[in-house]
């Protein structure tokens, strides 16, 4: 069956599903592995991944089930006792399959409640962002990409579009939410989570993406722009990292010599402002 869509409740065949996690950045939290509802549990359903590794943990009062997951944090044994006393279900699920599904069920609860950001990209935006990344990317069809540093999702649509898988995450759930109600982003496809701690959260793939990661000043905000190149690094074999200027690019590329890769700066006259200056980062 393809579960590409089917909801973290759905996958425990519940009806209603309430995470005692408040956020998927809070998720790594080991607070939330001690800390379970004071409730009657009257049922429980036991989630394992393909290696019968605990991911998930839900309890049934009266009113709800509610749920703790473990994809990025050490199974609780404090749950896993309430569970057997219910004397419950064991389910058994991808790895992949669950985390897609929890990164929906908290993408969903920003589009119910966050405000959009407002839309400012330029018309031309997607085309020309799209033949940048052909360019480089071109015929490579089916490969998961890291789309970082996200915005409202323009990377990801680009990528999706040329036949690429994107998972993409920003720490900024206004803009997130804006790339949900625009379609650019798909709720299984997508996190709020701070980018400088992403390899917490997000599994490796070939290659990674950071389109217009934003204004660098130096002695000023340079640290979080390294944190966040790093990352992006550590979670791809190949990336490619668009700025809108030549000190931009030249700090990035600096950043990644030291990290031992290899790197390439070209200017892109497509544009502008957008996407000027592209940094081809390689092993």
């Amino acid at each position: 069956m393809n579960t590409a869509m089917t909801t973290a409740a759905e996958l425990l065949e519940v009806s209603e599903l309430r995470f005692v996690e408040p956020s998927f950045a809070e998720l790594t939290d080991e607070l939330y592995s001690s800390l379970i509802p004071d409730l009657e549990a009257t049922d429980g359903r036991l989630l394992v991944d393909e290696r019968d590794d605990p991911i998930a943990i839900a309890l049934r009062d009266d009113d709800a089930w509610h749920a703790a997951t473990f994809l990025y944090r050490t199974p609780s044994v404090v749950w896993l006792e309430r569970f057997e006393e219910t004397g419950g279900e064991i389910y058994q699920e991808p790895r992949a399959t669950w985390a897609r599904a929890v990164r929906a069920h908290f993408a969903e609860r920003i589009r119910a409640e966050i405000p959009p950001a407002i839309n400012d990209l330029p018309p031309d935006r997607f085309e020309k962002a799209r033949d940048l990344v052909a360019e480089h990317w071109g015929g490579r069809a089916g490969t998961g990409v890291i789309d970082a540093c996200c915005g409202s999702g323009i990377g990801a649509a680009v990528l999706r579009s040329l036949g690429m898988e994107p998972l993409s995450y920003d720490n900024d759930a206004a803009l997130i939410a804006l790339g949900l109600a625009e379609g650019r982003l798909l709720p299984g496809e997508v996190c709020c989570i701070d980018g400088t701690f992403a390899t917490d959260y997000v599994e490796p793939a070939p290659l990674g993406l950071a389109l217009m990661m934003g204004q660098c000043y130096p002695g000023l905000n340079d640290d979080l722009w390294q944190g966040l190149v790093l990352e992006l690094l550590a979670l791809s074999e190949e990336a490619l990292i668009t700025v809108g200027t030549e000190p931009e690019a030249a700090l990035i590329a600096g950043w990644v010599v030291e990290a031992g890769r290899g790197v390439e700066v070209v200017e892109n006259e497509r544009d502008p402002i957008y996407d000027r200056w592209v940094c081809l980062v390689h092993r």
